[in-house]
């Protein structure tokens, strides 16, 4: 039986949930394939990628990631509040808006809306939270 190695492809079911039951994301959604990577190649986040390793074809387990092994910790130095002028008319919270940063190209989500301001988040809306994974191991390469 095929086991994933730090090189593999490999083909996986998801769910992926938080700590409340909060499922974030799954494979299993009517429409959806399952995910197919390489180990590796930068794909996958540390913790879903290690959490895969040695596991053998039609293997199902479940991982905990914890923060520094997913999508990082919240920084709130990420959080700013920037004049409405400087956004589009219309704007909601949680919608998401492309900016330029120190480093370059930057997304941010909309997290408060004020008389005259508006409060953008550059956090990944996943930072700061332990992640919860049903893996199942389709096939491996």
């Amino acid at each position: 039986m095929k086991r994933v190695t730090s090189n593999s492809k490999v083909k996986v079911n998801y769910t992926g949930k938080l700590e409340d039951g909060t499922i974030f994301d799954s494979s299993l959604i009517p429409g959806r394939e399952p995910l197919m990577a390489v180990l590796g190649e930068g794909q996958l986040i540390k913790g879903f990628e290690s959490g895969l390793l040695d596991m053998s074809e039609g293997e199902k387990k479940t991982i905990e990631i914890d923060p520094s092994d997913a999508y990082g910790h919240y920084v709130s130095d990420m959080v700013a509040e920037i004049p409405k002028t400087q956004v589009p008319e219309n704007c909601n919270i949680g919608d998401s808006l492309e900016g330029n940063g120190p480093q370059g190209p930057i997304v941010v989500r909309i997290t408060e809306i004020k008389d005259e301001t508006v409060v953008v988040d550059a956090n990944h809306p996943l930072s700061g939270k332990k992640l919860i994974f049903d893996l199942e191991v389709i096939s491996v390469d």
